[in-house]
């Protein structure tokens, strides 16, 4: 299914940051929880979850050697068939990384996919996500070339959704608690140390003094810190897990 410029939705590119608080529960898992395999909010679910971790799926396949049309193409039935076939339905008493749980799946999917002697259509006619493929040809194509597996691979990517999707939900969040200003002008500073009178001008833009910018600043990180334990936090039967989530995130992202 190649994807529909008219209507394609543009999903976000993969953001690279360097590295809870219940009040930081996505919506996204919310809804993709609460959905099931029927209801008003099937659609929207999939499509708010797909935002975040379609791309590593996409990746995934292409390194397992599918061209890009029929990377795309099996994206979106993967994604369709999460909710229709309740694949998800471990999400809520996972005893394992989502990122594992999403690849068995995924493995599994493709298997069945590969066994397959006549295709039909995608998505069962309910549903499409329309995937912005030159945006994904681009990412893929401007990763490094490495010796790498593919299951490594799609484990660093998720780590960075993982991250993205915490960052989008913080912004969010502060937006409708009336600090969209301040998230706007200072999110940077969440990656990186700042730069050689960056601080002075986020004050001047804020109206607050230097000092005030460096305090707002560890605020946000520790903000951020809570929304990326909330999102891999999201399931587990174990508290203690989320640390060892934790690590493995940072261990994805180091390497």
């Amino acid at each position: 299914m190649k994807s529909d410029a008219s209507t394609a939705h543009k999903f976000p590119a993969p953001v690279n940051l360097a590295m809870g608080s219940p009040q930081f529960m996505t919506t996204r898992w919310t809804m993709v929880l609460a959905a099931g395999t029927d209801g008003p909010g099937r659609d929207a679910a999939m499509e708010q979850f797909a935002q975040a971790y379609w791309y590593p799926t996409y990746a995934f396949i292409r390194k397992r050697g599918q061209d890009a049309e029929m990377a795309a193409d099996l994206t979106q039935e993967f994604f369709a068939q999460l909710l229709e076939k309740n694949w998800l339905a471990e999400v809520d008493r996972r005893g394992t990384r989502f990122s594992t749980l999403l690849l068995n799946i995924l493995r599994n999917f493709l298997v069945d996919e590969h066994r397959r002697e006549t295709r039909v259509k995608r998505g069962g006619g309910q549903m499409t996500l329309s995937l912005d493929l030159v945006s994904a040809e681009g990412w893929f194509g401007a990763e490094p070339q490495t010796d790498e597996s593919p299951e490594r691979i799609f484990e660093r990517r998720f780590a960075l959704a993982v991250l993205s999707s915490a960052l989008q939900q913080l912004g969010t969040d502060l937006r409708t608690a009336g600090r969209g200003r301040q998230f706007d002008a200072l999110s940077a500073f969440l990656s990186r140390e700042p730069g050689r009178g960056e601080y002075d001008a986020a004050a001047a833009t804020l109206g607050i003094s230097t000092n005030a910018v460096a305090a707002a600043v560890l605020r946000l990180r520790r903000e951020y810190r809570s929304a990326v334990r909330a999102e891999v936090a999201v399931g587990l039967v174990d508290p203690q897990q989320v640390d060892e989530e934790m690590r493995h995130l940072a261990q994805a992202l180091s390497t």
